[in-house]
């Protein structure tokens, strides 16, 4: 395994690990999508990996804090009043016949008013799991490559990458990196890179019922509890927008914890605050299998906010499509597949992207270097072109060209992350210009100070 960085330091270790079959974009959604079927297998595919990450856990003995525990998706009043039931009936014909309709969820003094109960969820500590699966890699005899970058991908009868440290030679590829950074276009048009923020509130512990709960708006809000020392943390996420077009993060946060105060009015300060990035499909489900036009270069990416299931899926799943198995999940989750009854949602989001050209044709977000604050970057005007310029902690200067090297966009500076973000296909970038996350693969230029 070559990893850039060290195990799970990516978008890893911001997830809040719901493990679900109660999917956000909501099974009545799928089904005129995917059809009965597709919705039927996206459900089973998801149990049998919350199943699988159980038996995982069981197997190796692996204290992470694993347990099932119930879900509870819940309707605001400005929602339509149908689409409780709605879910309710497309969920029972998804096969999941357990699901329930209650009178409210176990929310304290707050009245959610009916919900649906989805049974045997599960959640647990994510860093603590995947720590413990790296050891069982080595101790199989497997090997990790922290700190390796992967440059370039070949297929072939022998495929190849390219790293930073020479060139691996293997069967079969998987590029498990939240999105692609093995190609340049075909599956950034099918998924778009969303922020969604968390916070952490203190509450006494027991005060809280232990449940998963979601509400159904757009962008949603998904809850959870997790034990700490002498008290427990509730989670909080949501207020999600489209990575690098929004400047507003502090109010994202203080909304989030606006709207946790007035469902869990014991909730106190916020002890941790964080922003992850998603990647959303335009058809509702991830993209995992072979890279279009490949044959031994596999994908997993589009996870929607579900990366622990849908990490568990690509392993089950790929692993049948290397060995020759067959596998009913595969059509379902194709790469290559085109969903035209997702044709609108294609069609606004690449127009989106298309959009954030008209930076080009902008002034700068200051007009002066001195006016950038220590430990803040800003886009400035440089005759024809922008440049992304940083003032670090000690008030110097590092300068990089704002061009995303993905395709060309200018990216934005997130404050709240200390990076710069590409508004088009979610690449981002730390205050010095490099990669952090893909579709890019290299980080921003920077000027030959000797050459000028």
């Amino acid at each position: 395994m070559l990893d850039d960085g060290r195990i799970a330091s990516g978008e890893t270790s911001r997830t809040t690990a719901h493990l679900v079959n109660a999917l956000d974009d909501r099974y009545f959604n799928l089904e005129k999508l995917h059809g009965e079927r597709g919705a039927r297998l996206a459900a089973e595919s998801h149990t049998a990996a919350i199943n699988r990450i159980e038996a995982i856990v069981a197997g190796e003995n692996i204290d992470c804090d694993f347990e099932r525990l119930d879900g509870y998706l819940f309707s605001p009043p400005e929602e339509p009043s149908d689409i409780i039931e709605r879910e309710l009936a497309a969920a029972h014909r998804a096969g999941l016949s357990e699901v329930e309709r209650v009178e409210r969820a176990p929310m304290g003094s707050f009245d959610t008013g009916p919900c649906l109960r989805f049974p045997r969820q599960a959640q647990f500590h994510p860093l603590k799991y995947v720590a413990a699966l790296a050891a069982a890699i080595e101790k199989r005899g497997g090997q990790i490559f922290n700190g390796t970058h992967a440059e370039e991908f070949k297929d072939g009868s022998q495929a190849s990458v390219k790293t930073s440290h020479g060139v691996v030679s293997a069967d079969a590829i998987v590029v498990a990196t939240n999105t692609p950074v093995n190609d340049r276009v075909t599956i950034h048009t099918k998924q778009a890179a969303y922020r969604t923020y968390v916070i952490g509130m203190r509450v006494q512990t027991g005060a809280v019922t232990k449940a998963l709960f979601w509400d159904t708006p757009d962008p949603y809000h998904y809850v959870r509890l997790q034990h700490a020392d002498g008290h427990d943390i509730l989670i909080v996420g949501g207020e999600d927008h489209k990575t690098g077009q929004a400047e507003d993060s502090e109010e994202r946060f203080s909304r989030l914890a606006d709207w946790t105060r007035v469902r869990f009015p014991l909730a106190e300060g916020v002890e941790f605050r964080w922003s992850g990035q998603v990647m959303e499909p335009v058809d509702s489900l991830a993209f995992i299998g072979r890279n279009p036009g490949n044959k031994r270069v596999f994908v997993v990416t589009g996870d929607s906010g579900n990366g622990m299931t849908h990490g568990t899926i690509g392993g089950i799943l790929i692993t049948d499509l290397i060995l020759g198995r067959k596998n009913e999940w595969e059509k379902l989750y194709d790469p290559s597949r085109i969903s035209l009854r997702a044709t609108k949602e294609f069609a606004s989001e690449n127009l989106n992207a298309v959009a954030q050209f008209v930076d080009y044709a902008t002034g700068g977000e200051v007009d002066q270097v001195r006016e950038i604050p220590v430990g803040e970057g800003a886009i400035i005007r440089h005759g024809l072109t922008k440049k992304a310029v940083y003032r670090d902690p000690h008030g110097k200067l590092h300068e990089c060209s704002a061009v995303c090297p993905h395709l060309g966009c200018l990216v934005d500076w997130n404050s709240t992350e200390r990076t710069w973000d590409c508004p088009c296909h979610g690449s981002r970038f730390d205050p010095f210009g490099n990669v952090l996350n893909g579709p890019a693969n290299t980080g921003l230029e920077v000027p030959n100070i000797e050459a000028a």
